[in-house]
């Protein structure tokens, strides 16, 4: 029973990737959280490779909680540095969860999946590495039940 588990489990996960790798994916990735923990210093940095300065672009934050996570909401400090070194932050709450305690998003098990629209149709206005950092920004140092945070830039439909 377990070995047929694992092999469900892994066909999803297979079918999954396969229809979320998109033509209009610019970037992605993602980071894991030791302990399924959120600490106030681990911030994660991703690093963007820009070619296209024409073309705009969707920003979204893919957040992975699971059911220990103990708020309806989330605040998030968003700092992107241009190849430049020029900087911006921004402040964000996302509700994550309904006033009942159903999760947003998508979910198999424990794991809860929102993709959280960040920006929209951004033009990078020169081509180079850019670096976004996101920190929690919630009163606690240590946010438990985060599994990973990604970051996913997608071309815009025209």
């Amino acid at each position: 029973m377990v070995k047929g588990k694992i092999k469900y489990l892994l066909l999803l996960a297979a079918a999954y990737l396969i229809v979320s790798c998109g033509k209009n994916v610019v970037y992605t990735d993602s980071h894991t959280m030791q302990g399924k923990t959120w600490r106030l210093r681990d911030i994660p940095v991703f690093k963007v490779p820009v070619t296209d300065t024409i073309n705009s672009n969707n920003i979204y934050l893919v957040l992975r909680t699971g059911s220990s996570y103990p708020y309806r909401n989330i605040f998030l400090f968003v700092t992107t540095f241009s190849p430049e070194r020029k900087s911006i932050t921004d402040t964000l709450e996302y509700n994550i969860a309904d006033e009942r305690g159903n999760w947003y998003g998508k979910g198999f098990g424990d794991i809860h999946e929102l993709k959280l629209p960040y920006k929209r149709n951004v033009f990078f206005p020169v081509s180079g590495e850019y670096q976004i950092s996101v920190q929690h920004g919630m009163r606690i140092e240590d946010l438990k039940g985060v599994y990973d945070l990604g970051l996913r830039v997608e071309k815009t439909n025209k």
